[in-house]
């Protein structure tokens, strides 16, 4: 059973994210399932820090959007998702092609979500682990 409550693809996505950092960066969405949304960010010159393989920060960007938009495609319409907080574990270094994520929520609360981000590279070896956790806003009466 799917836990969405608003309509959700790819497509709509990636017109929601036209002009901001996660486009800036590259961050391509690439399957709704049922309970989770995979994604990915490239490796190259704009998500890399120096020592070459791809930034942390990057990597981080990657989990809180997917995490978000899972958050926020899965409360009631009107409601609003801000994070409270955001941790990673960055497992390998990645120098080139893809960090994939996909993101599972962990718990769907009436006001919080935590959501688990699994980033693996092309190779399917784990990058990255992260869970982030959001408040749940109702509508502004």
């Amino acid at each position: 059973m799917a836990i969405w409550t608003k309509p959700i693809s790819t497509e709509i996505l990636t017109s929601t994210h036209v002009d901001t950092a996660a486009e800036r960066l590259g961050i391509e969405f690439m399957e709704i399932g049922a309970d989770f949304i995979r994604g990915r960010i490239p490796v190259d010159k704009r998500t890399r820090q120096p020592y070459g393989v791809i930034h942390g920060g990057s990597s981080v960007m990657l989990a809180e959007t997917l995490g978000s938009c899972g958050a926020d495609y899965s409360t009631p319409v009107g409601h609003r998702i801000v994070g409270l907080d955001i941790n990673a574990n960055h497992i390998r270094g990645v120098a080139e092609g893809w960090v994939n994520g996909i993101a599972r929520p962990v718990h769907m609360g009436r006001s919080t979500h935590v959501w688990q981000i699994d980033m693996t590279d092309d190779q399917g070896r784990t990058s990255c682990v992260s869970r982030l956790t959001l408040s749940v806003l109702a509508p502004r009466v």
